[in-house]
């Protein structure tokens, strides 16, 4: 038995099909995570989606960014983006079925020491803050007002965390960090905006996962979101996204013994950063 960690899948399902043969997953035995951003930008995101629902069984899935997307674009609550590859999702005829089980993934999955996020954590979330942020917005997704709930996470996606923050705009902005986040400014505060490597960030920025207070307190943090970034390993932090989608790698690592196997981009794409 083994537990893969995949890193951003973004619809490109022949290079999945790929990594999930090199890895030999097996899915009566194997437990397979995947950090978010199942859909989105590559050719294929209703194979994705349809076998990621037929093999919910021993696969956990966090939201991204471009899964709730999808979603507000599903609510009418948002409009295509000029690089959107989710028509063929959205005119499927089990599109609904393939929405609710989308509508039901976390925003955070917590598992013995492992913390699993798409993008990223305040720095001043402790655990206990964090689970109970993740669970009153996953909540919130996949209640009987999720449209109404989606539409407000959709209009409020830039809104900056602070603490002062209450009700649903804590728990917009929380979603935002918790999807979108990748940088920390001087201040201590999130910058949802910056998508470049580490190095070309402004003076006194630092990576989120350097100031967490989760790690602080013994977590170890699997991620993506960062293609700019790339694959990443340092002590007990991850990242997974190796930037398949925009022409790298899709990542697979056994968290068993640390195991890394990177499968190059094998669909037409022509997605760019």
């Amino acid at each position: 038995m083994a537990t893969w960690v995949i890193g951003d899948i973004h619809g490109c399902w022949q290079t999945l099909q790929r990594l999930l043969e090199r890895i030999a997953w097996d899915q009566r035995r194997d437990d397979l995570w995947l950090v978010g951003d199942l859909v989105n930008r590559g050719p294929s995101s209703l194979d994705v989606l349809r076998w990621a629902c037929s093999n919910s069984e021993r696969l956990t899935a966090v939201l991204g960014n471009h899964d709730l997307h999808l979603l507000a674009r599903a609510a009418g609550v948002a409009g295509a983006r000029k690089e959107d590859t989710l028509d063929e999702v959205l005119a499927a005829p089990d599109r609904s079925e393939l929405l609710e089980w989308l509508r039901s993934r976390p925003l955070l999955h917590r598992f013995g020491p492992w913390v699993l996020v798409h993008a990223g954590l305040a720095p001043e979330w402790n655990i206990e803050f964090t689970c109970r942020l993740a669970d009153a917005v996953t909540e919130r997704i996949a209640g009987p007002d999720c449209d109404r709930f989606i539409e407000m996470l959709s209009a409020n996606r830039k809104v900056a965390w602070h603490p002062e923050l209450r009700g649903d705009q804590q728990l917009a902005a929380s979603a935002s960090v918790f999807t979108r986040m990748r940088m920390v400014g001087a201040d201590g505060r999130a910058r949802l905006d910056f998508s470049g490597s580490p190095r070309g960030a402004p003076e006194g920025w630092r990576p989120w996962f350097a100031a967490s207070a989760v790690l602080r307190q013994g977590y170890a943090l699997l991620f993506g979101h960062w293609a700019q970034l790339g694959y990443f390993r340092a002590h007990d932090v991850a990242c997974l996204d190796s930037g398949c989608v925009y022409g790298g790698s899709l990542s697979a690592l056994r968290l068993e013994d640390g195991n890394i196997v990177q499968e190059p981009l094998a669909d037409s794409v022509v997605a760019s950063i």
